[in-house]
């Protein structure tokens, strides 16, 4: 998902761009306005942390870009290409690392393991809203 910041800064086709280039599947994609329910039931890991209530005014605050992607090691890749939580930290060529600024603003948020996907994906999309199609590249990426 790209988070309010990064929508509100104009990276969208940036972050999109990373992601096909590496030669992933977009299968789902849409803009929305979070409403305060699906940012609780998004951010319920954190009900109990301090910041919570911050995390939930935030991604509610403004439109995303929610968005499915396949492709081999997806997870893990997508991790690497997004970059360490704190901007700060991120390592220079990630997401994060290019365009972030703080922990609070780090652009984008993506599934940490498989079984987190499948339930984000089902949070945020309906099975009418994905595709299921097969890039004509696929295979000069995959053996």
């Amino acid at each position: 998902m790209i988070k309010p910041d990064g929508v509100q800064r104009g990276l969208v086709g940036e972050v999109i761009s990373r992601f096909e280039a590496k030669g992933f599947t977009l299968v789902g994609m849409k803009l929305m306005q979070v409403s305060k329910e699906l940012a609780e039931k998004h951010y319920d890991v954190h009900k109990e942390r301090p910041f919570f209530k911050g995390l939930v005014e935030f991604i509610s605050s403004s439109p995303v870009v929610a968005m499915v992607w396949e492709g081999d090691g997806v997870v893990a890749s997508a991790r690497k290409l997004i970059g360490a939580t704190n901007p700060l930290t991120a390592e220079p060529g990630t997401i994060r690392g290019d365009y972030g600024v703080s922990v609070g603003r780090n652009l984008i948020h993506g599934s940490d393991a498989i079984e987190t996907a499948q339930t984000e994906i089902n949070l945020w999309f309906s099975s009418e809203e994905l595709a299921s199609w097969q890039p004509t590249m696929t295979p000069w990426l995959y053996e």
